[in-house]
Protein backbone atom coordinates (compact mmCIF):
# COMPACT_ATOMS: atom_id res chain seq x y z
CA UNK A 1 0.00 0.00 0.00
CA UNK A 2 2.66 2.59 0.63
CA UNK A 3 4.61 1.27 -2.39
CA UNK A 4 1.37 1.87 -4.30
CA UNK A 5 1.17 5.40 -2.57
CA UNK A 6 4.37 6.19 -3.18
CA UNK A 7 4.72 5.19 -6.91
CA UNK A 8 1.89 7.41 -6.97
CA UNK A 9 3.15 10.55 -5.68
CA UNK A 10 6.36 9.94 -7.94
CA UNK A 11 4.25 10.03 -10.80
CA UNK A 12 2.69 13.00 -10.14
CA UNK A 13 6.18 14.19 -9.33
CA UNK A 14 7.09 13.83 -12.54
CA UNK A 15 3.86 15.16 -14.69
CA UNK A 16 4.35 18.09 -12.87
CA UNK A 17 8.01 19.00 -14.18
CA UNK A 18 7.29 17.92 -17.35
CA UNK A 19 4.08 20.54 -17.61
CA UNK A 20 6.70 22.90 -16.09
CA UNK A 21 9.45 21.82 -19.01
CA UNK A 22 6.85 22.05 -21.74
CA UNK A 23 5.99 25.56 -20.81
CA UNK A 24 9.02 26.74 -20.03
CA UNK A 25 10.32 25.02 -23.77
CA UNK A 26 7.42 26.40 -25.23
CA UNK A 27 8.31 30.28 -23.67
CA UNK A 28 11.63 30.04 -24.76
CA UNK A 29 10.64 28.86 -28.39
CA UNK A 30 8.27 31.51 -28.91
CA UNK A 31 10.97 34.02 -27.68
CA UNK A 32 13.45 32.97 -30.29
CA UNK A 33 10.35 33.11 -32.77
CA UNK A 34 10.03 36.52 -31.65
CA UNK A 35 14.01 37.56 -31.93
CA UNK A 36 14.30 35.49 -35.37
CA UNK A 37 11.28 37.86 -37.07
CA UNK A 38 12.51 41.19 -34.95
CA UNK A 39 15.82 41.11 -36.98
CA UNK A 40 14.24 39.71 -40.11
CA UNK A 41 11.55 42.62 -40.33
CA UNK A 42 14.39 45.20 -38.95
CA UNK A 43 16.53 44.02 -41.92
CA UNK A 44 13.85 43.98 -44.85
CA UNK A 45 13.44 47.66 -43.68
CA UNK A 46 16.70 48.50 -43.22
CA UNK A 47 17.33 47.54 -47.32
CA UNK A 48 14.32 49.46 -48.58
CA UNK A 49 15.54 52.46 -47.07
CA UNK A 50 18.76 52.15 -48.92
CA UNK A 51 18.93 54.15 -51.74
CA UNK A 52 22.65 54.31 -52.79
CA UNK A 53 21.96 51.88 -55.61
CA UNK A 54 19.54 54.15 -57.40
CA UNK A 55 21.86 57.16 -56.94
CA UNK A 56 24.95 54.85 -58.87
CA UNK A 57 22.60 53.25 -61.54
CA UNK A 58 21.68 57.41 -61.89
CA UNK A 59 25.42 58.35 -61.94
CA UNK A 60 25.77 55.06 -64.99
CA UNK A 61 23.02 56.23 -66.67
CA UNK A 62 24.46 59.84 -66.20
CA UNK A 63 27.88 58.69 -67.83
CA UNK A 64 26.41 56.82 -70.84
CA UNK A 65 24.64 59.77 -71.80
Amino acid sequence: RRRLRAQVEYAQRQRALQRRLRSRNVLLALGIGAVTFGIYGYTLYSVSQERFLDDLEQEAEAARA
